[in-house]
């Protein structure tokens, strides 16, 4: 009976050995860590954001910053309408959110989990968890695989490692090229007295540019401890990685809180000026802002909360709007969003063959998930790469 080794014992690992067809092949899975499907028990804050709810490959491509070109024949083949028949097949029941994540209607990544665990428990699968795996060896139609736990012989090798360095160095002995790992995904570190204790306050939707790269994102926005996140900066950051790597985190980014455009913006403001001439501009809701957002404003433009609307002066009226509108922040680091550290970088996908995943250098090698320069902005995106890297795989497996 032919030999898969699979190595890595994350989302593409498991998938790929949940679809296999264990009648042919005696199938092992080789995890370094203690437990598996680590990324999985973490992600969407414990829930699982399994997918996304895009099945037009064409537009769930965009959502790619690298490896959108490569994966539209993949997702082609299994998207994610596939991904949630799978789960409802073996009786998991996913929802669809409002803003198109997918998650397990229990809410408990747990139940993505043990429904891995199940599948490969029918199929015999060897999970042998604590197996670092240190190098691998082409031998005639063969690999040897050296870990700590011993040699393994494979006449298939899934290569699913996720992106650690380790892993790319064993790759790039191979004879592979490696794209240089930066971080993708990450909140930006601003110092500023707008943002000063308003940890916690969110914006449904604003406009983040970065001038300097002429890139612009829109989206959710939230002010944390240390500056900003939410998806309008997590997307930015995702699609600028390796600018925004090569300037060292340090650039000047503009928002607008509003997503109005200033025109607009200062009609608002001066249509509510007439209508309500005797306000303070402290009690006034002219913007969807909030009221302690608001007040911060106010005190960075200097201006006096309790100044009538009428005696604003149009100094005062454009320096409010240039804060709301326009305002310039300087950036000066970045910090990783939560657990789900997603990497740029990885395996040069001029090297893979995206018809079934294999490696275009060595024979009957296969590579998936994190590994690969594909990454994607937040959303259950690039879980819904590795199901369906890792179902090509199977497939091409299961056929021969």
């Amino acid at each position: 009976m032919k030999q898969i080794i699979i190595i890595g014992g994350g989302a593409a690992g498991f998938f790929c050995a949940a679809n296999l067809e264990e009648k042919k092949y005696k199938i092992t899975i080789l995890e370094q860590n203690s437990d598996v499907l680590q990324k999985v028990k973490i992600s969407g804050g414990g829930r699982c954001n399994v997918s996304h709810a895009c099945f037009d490959p064409k537009e769930l491509v965009q959502f790619y910053p690298r490896g959108n070109k490569e994966l539209l024949s993949v997702f082609t083949k299994f998207q994610p309408g596939d991904t949630m028949d799978w789960f409802d097949q073996r009786k998991v029941s996913l929802k669809i959110e409002k803003d198109n994540r997918v998650f397990p209607e229990s809410n408990s990544s747990r139940t993505i989990i043990n429904t891995f665990l199940a599948e490969i428990q029918k199929k015999n699968v060897d999970v042998k968890t604590k197996c670092s795996v240190k190098e691998i060896e082409k031998a005639d139609d063969k690999y040897i695989v050296k870990t700590s736990l011993g040699d393994f012989q494979a006449d298939f090798v899934v290569y699913s490692t996720g992106s650690s360095p380790k892993s790319l160095k064993m790759i790039q002995n191979l004879g592979h090229k490696v794209i240089d790992l930066v971080p993708s995904l990450f909140t930006f570190n601003i110092k500023d007295d707008l943002l000063k204790d308003l940890a916690g306050t969110s914006f449904e939707n604003a406009e983040t540019s970065i001038p300097t790269l002429k890139t612009e994102e829109s989206g959710p926005l939230l002010i944390t401890h240390w500056g900003l996140s939410g998806p309008a900066i997590l997307k930015i950051s995702a699609w600028e990685a390796i600018n925004l790597a090569k300037v060292k985190y340090n650039f000047d980014i503009e928002v607008n809180f509003t997503s109005m455009e200033w025109e607009d913006a200062e009609e608002q403001f001066q249509n509510f000026k007439i209508s309500n001439p005797k306000k303070s501009i402290g009690q006034s809701k002219i913007f969807d802002v909030t009221n302690r957002f608001w007040q911060r404003i106010l005190e960075v433009s200097k201006v006096d909360l309790n100044k009538q609307i009428a005696n604003l002066s149009g100094k005062e009226m454009e320096t409010i709007l240039t804060n709301l509108c326009k305002k310039n922040f300087k950036v000066t680091g970045k910090s990783t969003f939560k657990d789900e550290f997603v990497t740029a970088g990885g395996v040069d996908l001029k090297e893979i063959n995206f018809k079934n995943m294999t490696s275009k250098l060595l024979p009957n090698f296969y590579i998936a998930g994190e590994v690969l320069n594909i990454d994607a902005v937040t959303g259950g995106f690039n879980f819904q790469a590795c199901w369906s890297e890792a179902w090509l795989i199977a497939q091409d497996l299961n056929s021969k």
